[in-house]
Parts: structure tokens; C-alpha cells; sequence
């Protein structure tokens, strides 16, 4: 019987060890089909998501879904430290609990208690070891538990940055692209004299984000449940709008950046296939087109007004759609497993981006709704 409370203590704690460091130290995509830390979010996240629908919707649901991110981190956190616990506890157990007890009743709750006083190092005194194994055991889980709080104060800092550069990114791209962004707004507000060069770097920047951005998701998954500032913005409706716009450019945008289009196209698109594979969602066609042939025909004529001439007939409508294909499954995918709207290729309406909007002020200060359409056409702008 002690041979088996050891293995299942052992095997708890070389578990919770090992998941640790394929979350916290590991620096790369674990392919191993079972782990705990996934099992943990597959279980939460539906259940909470579930409940966010049913009770809440608008602003209030997205609220609810932004707790989700830095409260499971905790409560991961948690789980791991009260495994770690039992399975000492098991251990104390199969050494024969051997205890020196103040009135308290001998057995595997009291085990548990020395576990827990040992592992938050927390030096009570009223329940001692009273063997050599014993006291090897509290020696090493109060060693396992100062290393624990030191990962955990490491770790989380470094995930606060991560998540702080990747929302820099996307507030940039507000003035840029729109809010929510759109290739339509992206193109539009480059086409001015020199917009093309200008959209050059824009896709340059962007294409480093999409490495930092696929780094960061696989190394510390957990930031992709991290939602953005803003309820109109979100890590995917960025990356969607900038694999747009590579795809209107290389399927055939006359005078603009196809070389920096198609290297940006390759990494965002490695980046969305890579998440598809980490969170096990495999690609989905949309239900819905999100770029009909009428609205394709509507924002070739809206470019064509602004200077900016997309190439017609079936070999470029092929090539978009060819395009398409290789990343709108998995976008799509994506977006249903973590509840994030996908960016629409041109905005439905004229509204203002989010540092036209205040608190105090329905709408931009002394931009009316017109003005805000001649703002989204304006090539100068």
C-alpha cells in the first residue's frame, strides 16, 4: 500500500513539475496530445463562455470574457500548487506518517496540513516529521515551494510585456486601418503621394508583429484569451485586416508593395496556422463570404475614386480567392473558439475610430457623421 501512495505522489508532483516547465520555462510549441494545462483550459473556458452568453451580452459579455485571461492564470497557478500539495501529502503518507502531533488527530488529512504549512513555508510547528524521511520530504517541498513563488514572480512579468507589445501594435493600427480595422481603410488611407512607400513600413512592422505575435502565443498561450483594451479591437481582427490587405495587394493593387505584401502574407499566415495547431482547432470554411462579388466589384470602385487601381478579370479574382483560402479557415476557427469578431474587408458604415471617440462626447470632437465618411475616403488622410 505505501508502494502505491508513492507512486501516486511521485507521479503527481513529476506531473505539475513537468507542466510547469513546458508553460513557464519551455520556449517552444508542445506537441504532446495530453497535457494538463490544455485539459485545464478546454474545461473552463466553454463553461465560462457558456455562461457569458446566457447572462450577459453587448459591452457587459465582453467584459465577462476579458476576466477570463488574468483569472485563469491564477487559477492555474492554484490548481498546480494544491496538486504539488497532495501529492507530498501522499508521500508523508507513505513514509507512515510519521508525526509529531499537538492534539491533532493522525491520518492523511493531517499529512495534507504539514503539506500545505511546508509548501507555503508557512513554519507553524504544531505538526513535525518525526523521521529522517520525513524531514528530507518538508525540506524539499519547502524548496519546491520558494521555487514555485519565484517562477511565478518571474512569469508574470514577463507576460504583462508580452501582451503590453502586442497592444501596441494594434492601438497603432486605429489611425491607420479603422476601428474595428479593414484592408478597405488600410488601402484608402495610403493613397495619398507617397502612402505607398508609407504602407511599405506599415507591412514591414506588421510583419515583424506576426513573428513577435506567433512567439509570444506558443511560448505562453495563455495570452491569447488576453482581449484587447478596446471591445472593438482584438489580436485576430488586426491580424485578419493585415492578411487582407497583402492579399488585395498581390492579387494585383497597381503600383503598391507586393515584395513586402507577400513576405507579411507568409508570417501572419504562419502565425494563424501555428495557433490553429497550439489550440487544436482545425480550419473551418466560413459560414458567410466575407468578401462577396458585389462588395469586391463596390471596393475596387472606391479604391479606383481614390487613385488606387485593384486589377480585374478571373485571373485576379482566382488569385484572391486562391489567397483567401490559405488563411480565412483558420482565422475563422480561431475566431469561434475564442468568441473575436472577424474584421469585415470594407467598414458596413462611416464611424469613428477610437481616438476620435471620449467618454463625454457621442461623437468625434467636431467631426460629424459626414465628415467622418470624407475622413474614410479622404486620400490625403
Amino acid at each position: 500500500m505505501a508502494i502505491i501512495e508513492a507512486v501516486i505522489g511521485i507521479g503527481l508532483i513529476v506531473l505539475v513539475l513537468w507542466e510547469g516547465f513546458e508553460t513557464i520555462v519551455l520556449p517552444r510549441r508542445v506537441t504532446r496530445r495530453f497535457r494538463l494545462t490544455r485539459t485545464f483550459y478546454l474545461g473552463v473556458w466553454h463553461p465560462w463562455r457558456a455562461i457569458g452568453n446566457r447572462f450577459f451580452s453587448g459591452k457587459r459579455l465582453e467584459t465577462w470574457l476579458s476576466f477570463f485571461g488574468p483569472l485563469s492564470l491564477f487559477f492555474l497557478l492554484g490548481l498546480w500548487a494544491t496538486i504539488l500539495i497532495i501529492g507530498f501529502a501522499f508521500l508523508y503518507l507513505a513514509a507512515g506518517s510519521a508525526l509529531n502531533t499537538q492534539g491533532i488527530p493522525p491520518g492523511f488529512f493531517t499529512d495534507l496540513y504539514l503539506s500545505g504549512t511546508n509548501f507555503f513555508t508557512l513554519g507553524i510547528g504544531d505538526v513535525t516529521p518525526r523521521t529522517t524521511a520525513g524531514r528530507i520530504l518538508t525540506v524539499a517541498e519547502a524548496g519546491l515551494g520558494l521555487g514555485f513563488l519565484a517562477i511565478v514572480i518571474g512569469y508574470l512579468p514577463a507576460l504583462n510585456q508580452s501582451f503590453s507589445r502586442r497592444e501596441v501594435r494594434i492601438s497603432l493600427l486605429d489611425a491607420r486601418a479603422g476601428t474595428p480595422p479593414t484592408a478597405a481603410v488600410m488601402l484608402l488611407r495610403h493613397g495619398h503621394e507617397h502612402g505607398m512607400e508609407a504602407l511599405r513600413q506599415v507591412l514591414f512592422e506588421w510583419e515583424q508583429w506576426s513573428a513577435e505575435l506567433m512567439e509570444s502565443h506558443l511560448s505562453y498561450p495563455v495570452l491569447a484569451y488576453f482581449r484587447s483594451q478596446h471591445d472593438n479591437q482584438s489580436w485576430l481582427s488586426a491580424l485578419t485586416a493585415v492578411l487582407d490587405t497583402c492579399s488585395l495587394i498581390m492579387a494585383g493593387l497597381e503600383g503598391a508593395c507586393k515584395r513586402q505584401a507577400e513576405l507579411t502574407f507568409a508570417i501572419a499566415r504562419h502565425a494563424v496556422v501555428d495557433l490553429s495547431l497550439v489550440f487544436r482547432v482545425p480550419p473551418q470554411k466560413p459560414r458567410h463570404d466575407r468578401l462577396p462579388e458585389a462588395e469586391l466589384e463596390n471596393l475596387r470602385s472606391t479604391l479606383a475614386a481614390a487613385g488606387l487601381r485593384l486589377q480585374t478579370g478571373s485571373d485576379a479574382d482566382l488569385k484572391l480567392t486562391e489567397l483567401r483560402q490559405m488563411y480565412e479557415p483558420y482565422v475563422y476557427s480561431l475566431s469561434k473558439r475564442f468568441q473575436l469578431e472577424l474584421p469585415p474587408w470594407v467598414p458596413a458604415s462611416a464611424r469613428n475610430d477610437n481616438w476620435q471617440t471620449s467618454a463625454w462626447e457621442r461623437k468625434g470632437p467636431g467631426i460629424s457623421a459626414a465628415g467622418q465618411e470624407g475622413l474614410l475616403k479622404d486620400k490625403h488622410f
